[in-house]
């Protein structure tokens, strides 16, 4: 595939034009209630126009690869799961108390500024929080309602619901078992697998497949071949993800240098580090784990332990194992279809990232 497949198709250009008529067609209802809630969509608007668009990208592809005509209504059903993401993106971002997301300050954040700039009562900590969260539940509202309004036949839609559905309930989950393991701490390989397949891999890849294709009336033995792609991409992607919130540059990542380090992140990282690492550096990563003030000579010292045990080299080896079971999984898949060449593409360009 010569153009590239977040592109391919005009699709990331569509995608957003989709978003953007359907936050305007909604901004004169939001008015109606109380200009005063303007902010609110203002800053999911905000968050929109970032990302990298995967988890519609996977839909749309997943819908080609089934057979699927390309179309205005599979682009907005693709888009809804832009709202999804920024809902899941503001809940974490309070959840972990992080101030930045792309680059700027985060929803909470930006409540909690206008709360302090306008000087009114009471805690402005509380009210950016509690106003991220109402972003949070209108993102999430409006996903449903982009996909039930996309112009998809009924039976296209009860397809697709029955997997969007299935997708919330595991993402919720996944959520959860992250914030678990936070406070839980001392987390093991096998623990830290699960939440990377519910938090992210299943989410962010192989559940979008799965939706597009089922808009397709894709057979069983596709959604098998998409799910042994899926599920391998996908816990690659997260792994990627994990190493990119402790060695990232925070100049392209957005966020802190080191951020999921203060967040106390229980990653695979520091499940492997749990066994493997020197008992004198375990004890300074559990001492310093989560700790909000760590300087910027503190990373230094937890990344070279998380190097020197090892950790480092056996995720990136991990991703490397993933990426080629994914891509190997695809040789199912009959003929060089586009669906097929994008779907390569997409994991390579999933797994080899700086952002």
């Amino acid at each position: 595939m010569e153009i590239h497949p977040l592109d391919a198709n005009g699709l990331r250009e569509r995608i957003q034009l989709s978003l953007n008529n359907f936050v305007s067609d909604h901004k004169a209802m939001m008015v109606n209630v109380s200009p005063d809630t303007l902010p609110l969509v203002e800053s999911l608007e905000g968050l929109l126009v970032g990302g990298k668009r995967l988890r519609p990208a996977f839909a749309y592809w997943g819908f080609l690869a089934a057979g699927g005509q390309d179309s205005d209504e599979i682009i907005r059903a693709c888009a809804s799961l832009e709202f999804l993401q920024a809902c899941a993106l503001i809940h974490d971002d309070v959840m972990d108390a992080s101030d930045t997301r792309r680059g700027n300050p985060s929803i909470h954040k930006q409540f909690e500024t206008r709360h302090m700039s306008n000087q009114w009562s009471g805690s402005a900590k509380l009210f950016g929080e509690g106003a991220a969260i109402l972003v949070g539940d209108l993102a999430l509202s409006w996903a449903d309602e982009m996909l039930l309004t996309s112009g998809l036949t009924t039976d296209e839609l009860i397809r697709a619901k029955a997997i969007y559905d299935i997708m919330r309930t595991e993402l919720m989950s996944g959520q959860y078992l992250d914030l678990l393991e936070q406070v839980r701490g001392d987390i093991t390989l096998a623990r830290a697998e699960t939440v990377i397949r519910f938090k992210s891999a299943k989410y962010t890849i192989e559940r979008p497949l799965h939706m597009g294709a089922a808009i397709a009336g894709a057979s069983p033995e596709l959604t098998q071949v998409l799910s042994q792609y899926g599920l391998a991409l996908g816990e690659a992607f997260q792994l990627r993800d994990d190493l990119l919130g402790v060695f990232g540059d925070s100049s392209v990542t957005g966020k802190p240098a080191g951020d999921d380090l203060r967040e106390g992140k229980q990653t695979m990282l520091i499940a492997f580090a749990n066994v493997n690492a020197a008992t004198t550096e375990k004890k300074h990563l559990f001492e310093k784990l989560g700790n909000l003030s760590l300087t910027s000579d503190e990373i230094s010292e937890l990344q070279r332990i998380l190097i020197s045990c090892g950790a480092q080299e056996f995720v990136e080896n991990r991703i490397t194992s993933y990426l080629e079971a994914a891509l190997t999984s695809l040789n199912a898949l009959s003929g060089e279809t586009d669906a097929k060449a994008a779907l390569i593409e997409l994991a390579i360009l999933a797994t080899n990232r700086s952002a």
